[in-house]
């Protein structure tokens, strides 16, 4: 192990802390609860958007997937999940 490097790494960590900014391990803790938090409100943006889908449609989806097994609005529904996870995964990455 390089204690050099390990004597350089600790000597930020101190600074950070004497600035009053987030050391290391703060920092990734910080950045979990980010994620955690943007995934949670990315989920319900989600299922929103599919239950407003499902609300202003001029028909079942239930049943125009399960019985009519209806490719086009399977299409649909895809396009609306990607996007959605396209928008949301660019929440998370900032």
């Amino acid at each position: 192990m390089n204690w050099q490097l390990l004597s350089a790494t600790l000597a930020f960590a101190e600074v950070d802390i004497a600035l009053g900014e987030p050391s290391g391990t703060g920092l990734l803790f910080q950045h979990i609860a980010a994620a955690v938090i943007f995934s949670i409100t990315g989920i319900v943006a989600f299922g929103a958007s599919l239950w407003l889908m499902n609300k202003f449609a001029p028909f079942s989806l239930r049943k125009e997937l399960e019985e009519d097994q209806n490719t086009a609005v399977a299409v649909i529904i895809g396009a609306i999940i990607i996007g959605m996870s396209i928008i949301i995964a660019s929440a998370i990455h900032g």
